[in-house]
């Protein structure tokens, strides 16, 4: 349903993504980021699927072509640690912010696992983002501090997730509860990356009362 394009960072350098249009004029815009395996199938589907709902999605290539199987978590490891998190959400998000909001349309971001904690991070310094919704991932306070959210934030969490702990989640709540954002957060009974409908973790019924959410959330925030 989508295709490759090229776009600008915020920097003015070239950068390439996955768009998925929505099939009319001045639709809101969503940034979807990707999980730490990189722009796999499962995003671009993400974006196939929110086009279909209304919106116009973009995933911008964080890997730079990189993807990586499955099976390999310490090479997925190793691209995470290799990504400059600042520079991916100054110039890449925010450029794909720029891109998408060129029609005067509002601009949403979300994000999975890696993308999650880009997600947070990006609700903190891009501005041209109203809202965010953030799955599965809060990134280290000294990438960005929740409680300085200013736009409509809403998360989603597994309860038996090792690396977004309940404890983590609680934190990210706290640190919520002290900025101005109007924020909500959801958790599931479900593994981490329960959204993911390729992996042996996904729970469907948790995917899809978190999809709903996030649709009613888009639709208060952005419009579509």
């Amino acid at each position: 349903m989508g295709t490759a394009i090229t776009f600008k960072r915020a920097d003015g350098k070239d950068t390439q993504g996955y768009l998925a249009k929505a099939g009319r004029d001045h639709a809101p815009g969503i940034i979807v980021i990707q999980e730490w395996w990189g722009l796999q199938d499962q995003i671009r589907g993400i974006c196939d699927r929110l086009a279909r709902a209304g919106y116009e999605a973009l995933a911008p290539d964080l890997y730079e072509g990189v993807t990586v199987p499955y099976h390999d978590t310490q090479k997925a490891n190793r691209e995470m640690s290799s990504l400059d998190f600042l520079d991916a959400v100054d110039n890449i998000v925010r450029g794909a912010a720029l891109y998408l909001s060129q029609g005067g349309s509002k601009v949403g971001l979300t994000g999975f696992c890696l993308g999650g904690a880009v997600t947070v991070i990006g609700a903190v310094r891009v501005p041209e983002i109203s809202a965010a919704c953030c799955f599965y991932g809060v990134p280290p306070r000294e990438a960005a501090r929740p409680e300085d959210i200013r736009i409509p934030f809403q998360g989603h969490f597994a309860t038996k997730d090792d690396w977004c702990t309940p404890d983590v989640v609680s934190g990210l709540e706290a640190a919520l509860g002290k900025s101005t954002s109007a924020w909500e957060v959801f958790r599931y009974e479900a593994d981490h990356a329960f959204m993911n409908e390729q992996r042996s973790v996904h729970d469907r019924s948790a995917a899809e009362l978190a999809w709903g959410r996030m649709l009613s959330f888009w639709r208060s925030h952005i419009g579509g």
